[in-house]
């Protein structure tokens, strides 16, 4: 009988704990997706022995509106994600250009530092694994990065009010390769009339570091070509009607030559470097390197434009987190922008995770330059 009473008791707690977990788990979720939000924390990226760090913040407006601010540490280089009614831009306020997508982020991906995102996680999660400890609670779940299978799940910390205070994600080997700490959340909070239109990102004179009418002046005399590239794919554009998807012939160079070309680290087995070739284009350098083999692929490095008024720049493909900067992602193509160098990757034949890790190895070159 007394048995029979001790496994009553096992039975009830256990019951009692599922519930328990069950609710949790439930709060947690209609908090993270039923309400819009305010932000601020701090991210992490760790790319082998490196650490890439970021101020974030974030504004989510019910139901799909999104403005994320990332704010490189180590030189205050600040890119903007940027979802309205118009579509989903990746904002380079210092490059004075925007690439637009029509896209479905961020509803195709996890996404460390949305908290609507992270209740998807939950939620699609059923096997989601909770625990009790020291005062807070933990939830491990699955996790789905199309553009990087290696991330395959996450950790998250809640306090004991289910306060989110950290989110890290994990590859196969449990190595922690992103981290983000939420520092401040503040829960339906009012916004301003323009909060999400892209005028008013790029009006913000707090957050570009694009250079002054002087320093621009001074290029120009160096440069006395800079007005007369042709380019089929642009038109006119003015800053006042910023979303008109056209973009500014005129551009002023941020960097004049490619005083070093900045080759990958890593390549796949049997694939070489066959071909480079260096050309002056009409404000700075491009090279075009080919690479041969069973994984053969193209690699273009230029220096980047600044141009003189906002450009936006219609893109397919998807916004991609690649250690350092914002990139774009397609099949078979990733470019991004790093150190004052653009890069643009393409291949027929190499998957997105092989493309991420040739590129990520051009990012620990660049870093150290």
């Amino acid at each position: 009988m007394k048995k029979i009473f001790i496994l009553i008791i096992i039975g009830c707690l256990f019951i009692t704990g599922c519930s328990s977990n069950k609710n949790i788990r439930k709060n947690i979720i209609n908090k993270f997706n039923n309400n819009s939000y305010k932000l601020k924390g701090f991210l992490s990226i760790t790319n082998n022995d490196d650490i890439y760090n970021y101020d974030v913040e974030v504004g989510y407006k019910k139901d799909n509106y999104y403005k994320v601010t990332l704010t490189n540490k180590a030189n205050n280089h600040v890119q903007v994600i940027l979802k309205n009614d118009d579509g989903v831009y990746v904002i380079t306020p210092s490059l004075n250009k925007s690439f637009k997508f029509q896209s479905d982020w961020p509803y195709n991906n996890s996404q460390v530092y949305l908290l609507n995102a992270i209740g998807n996680d939950i939620k699609k999660d059923e096997n989601a694994e909770i625990k009790h400890e020291n005062n807070k609670y933990i939830i491990n779940t699955k996790v789905k990065y199309s553009n990087n299978s290696e991330l395959v799940k996450q950790r998250l910390e809640f306090d004991k009010n289910l306060d989110i205070k950290k989110a890290t994600v994990y590859d196969s080997d449990e190595i922690a390769i992103i981290s983000m700490k939420f520092n401040n959340i503040k829960y339906n909070p009012k916004f301003s009339k323009n909060y999400f239109s892209i005028d008013s990102i790029v009006e913000d004179n707090t957050i570009i570091n694009r250079p002054t009418k002087e320093e621009t002046d001074k290029k120009d005399k160096f440069n006395t070509d800079n007005n007369s590239g042709k380019n089929p794919n642009i038109t006119n554009n003015k800053k006042n009607n910023s979303t008109n998807d056209s973009i500014k012939k005129d551009k002023t160079n941020g960097v004049s030559s490619l005083d070093d070309i900045v080759y990958p680290l890593f390549l796949p087995s049997g694939t070489k470097l066959v071909n480079e070739e260096k050309v002056t284009k009409d404000s700075g350098e491009r090279v075009i390197m080919t690479y041969d083999g069973e994984k053969s692929f193209l690699l273009v490095e230029e220096t980047s434009d600044v141009f003189n008024e906002f450009t936006i720049i219609p893109s397919s493909g998807e916004p991609f987190q690649l250690i350092d900067t914002l990139g774009v992602m397609t099949d078979n193509s990733l470019s991004w922008e790093s150190n004052n160098k653009e890069y643009y990757l393409v291949s027929d034949v190499m998957n997105k995770d092989e493309m991420i890790e040739v590129a990520r190895s051009i990012g620990n070159v660049s870093s150290l330059k």
